[in-house]
């Protein structure tokens, strides 16, 4: 078939191994050695494409015996070969080679798991002969998926001294890597220095541009992206979508983006930008459009997607909708996760007719998972107890939190202080403290709430004296609170003297009118219904369920 020499058939493997023809390949091999042909090193870098990663160690010992080892496409080869199944026995071969070689030193780094890759990468980068920029775009792609921002701007520095940036695989990669970090200003630099700008940096740039909420300027580059021919893809559409939903003034543009994903195919098979669109519509209200998305979704209607619905509901108001949902979710075996049950355990509580046995059903749940010590479903979860009558669970879900940071102990605040426990509140925010978790001004608000809730008049005050103790300035919430604690306690001018003193607010002064109207202090009313006329509420206070319209019709205010 061939001649005698083993030239011709290290060529014919390489033909077969490179075309995909394993098997043949293999065979033809086997027949080279059964004509009594020995390999030469040019034979097993072809012979390694070829084989699976099971036979690294047949062809380890064979390359050994035939001393090929020191060859660099022989090692690199059975480095390449290890790294597919057993990353750790190719780093230590690669640690034992005289000369370490540039591809098997590429094929380490993209196997090795983050942040072994990064240490290897920086143990061996020194050596200026091994990087490239093919290692340099695997090492920033591992700091942009694991968010080492340290690692990376390493990178991009050493990137600098060896001459590859700017240049177009490392720009695009540092791209990425400062779009996934969250720095859109080193992004757009990056994005700057590219030659010849891929759909990778175009949608890394309209993403980080769109997450950082300059809508204008994320639009802009989308339209140049698409006007350079580019596709835009699931992660650009997704980001422009989240950002148009925190606007309330940008329900039209994220309209001509369904249009955009409906054009593209997103709308049916996708489930990132469903449910992105889903989350959009609940933002604005439109409950009925995400349901009506999610009905039509044609790809696999995972975890993500029915969380997003179930989310979108509950953002409506839709809670009852939203029970329903998940009830459906659960009869097609998708197991909930702690987004779910934070998202159900407000719709039951919330609902028209809130379930103290429901909230207790989704406790078990959550407990038969092993979620409901994760801080953000306890903290679901004690809500959801004060809103349904059972206050008194709320300090048992608090005991087993496994690491509860400052929003659950907040959570705890407010649960305590809805559920008219004002001790309980004030004793869960020193606890807090004692704990070195400082607390900030919503648990501060939570507090002062419970001790309203309670007339606890002395330990309210105590809150805005240990405000100032931590460095916090109280501000209309707090003053607020403040206010109608002391009204509700009978203390209508001291309640006057505090909204006065306030920054201007209607919430305080209408709390100083309504316990005006309850004592029989008209003098303190009348100030306080000017203040509500001067702040321009006077047809607010009218409507307002605390003051019926014979009240106000009896009571003096002639100062108006």
């Amino acid at each position: 078939m061939f001649s005698n020499g083993a030239v011709p058939w290290n060529a014919a493997i390489a033909v077969l191994a490179k075309l995909g023809l394993h098997s043949k390949a293999l065979r033809l091999y086997l027949g080279m050695l059964s004509r009594g042909l020995t390999e030469t090193p040019r034979t097993f870098p072809s012979l390694m494409a070829a084989c699976s990663p099971s036979s690294a160690p047949q062809l380890h010992a064979r390359a050994f015996l035939l001393g090929f080892l020191p060859n660099p496409f022989v090692s690199s080869s059975l480095v390449s070969l290890y790294s597919l199944s057993s990353p750790n026995l190719a780093l230590s071969l690669f640690r034992h080679l005289p000369s370490p070689p540039t591809p098997a030193f590429n094929s380490l780094l993209s196997a090795l798991p983050s942040p072994q890759n990064l240490s290897f990468f920086a143990e061996f980068s020194p050596n200026p002969r091994i990087p490239n920029w093919v290692s340099l775009s695997f090492a920033l792609r591992s700091c942009s998926h694991g968010g080492f921002l340290p690692e990376g701007r390493q990178t991009h520095c050493f990137a600098l001294k060896l001459g590859f940036f700017p240049s177009l695989f490392v720009s695009n990669a540092l791209v990425d890597f400062y779009s996934n970090c969250g720095l859109r200003e080193d992004a757009a630099s990056a994005f700057a220095s590219i030659p010849a700008v891929e759909i990778i940096s175009w949608n890394s740039i309209v993403a980080i541009t769109a997450v950082d909420g300059l809508i204008a300027d994320a639009v802009g580059l989308f339209n140049a992206m698409i006007s350079s021919g580019k596709k835009p893809s699931v992660r650009s559409l997704v980001s422009l979508l989240r950002s148009c939903g925190r606007n309330r003034g940008n329900f039209k543009l994220g309209a001509s983006f369904h249009g955009v994903a409906v054009k593209l195919g997103f709308d049916l098979s996708d489930v990132f930008v469903v449910s992105a669109l889903i989350k959009f519509y609940g933002s604005f209200g439109h409950g009925g459009s995400s349901v009506s998305l999610w009905e039509n979704f044609e790809g696999e209607k995972s975890l993500e997607g029915w969380n997003s619905l179930i989310t979108s509901l509950v953002q409506c108001g839709h809670m009852d909708d939203a029970r329903k949902v998940f009830e459906e979710m659960s009869s097609r075996g998708i197991t909930p996760d702690s987004i779910t049950l934070s998202s159900v355990l407000r719709a039951v509580s919330s609902s028209s007719w809130p379930s103290l046995a429901g909230v207790s059903l989704i406790h078990g749940l959550a407990e038969k998972l092993g979620l409901a010590a994760e801080a953000a479903v306890a903290g679901s979860m004690m809500c959801a107890y004060s809103r349904s009558g059972g206050g008194a669970v709320v300090p048992r879900v608090f005991e087993h939190v496994k690491d509860p940071g400052l929003v659950c102990c907040t959570a705890a605040v407010t649960a305590l202080g809805r559920a008219g426990d004002g001790g309980g509140a004030v004793e869960q925010m020193e606890g807090m403290m004692e704990r070195g978790i400082m607390p900030d001004g919503v648990s501060f608000v939570a507090a002062m709430a419970g001790c309203d809730h309670a007339g606890m008049v002395e330990e309210g005050r105590k809150m805005m004296e240990r405000m100032e103790e931590v460095g916090l300035v109280p501000d209309r919430r707090h003053y607020c609170a403040m206010v109608s604690l002391l009204g509700r306690a009978g203390m209508v001018g001291e309640a006057a003297e505090m909204a006065a003193r306030a920054p201007p607010d209607m919430a305080s002064w209408m709390a100083v009118l309504r316990s005006s109207v309850v004592h029989g202090e008209e003098a303190v009313g009348k100030v306080a219904a000017k203040a509500i006329s001067d702040l321009g509420a006077w047809s607010l206070m009218k409507k307002d369920v605390g003051l019926s319209s014979v009240e106000i019709k009896e009571k003096p205010w002639s100062c108006l």
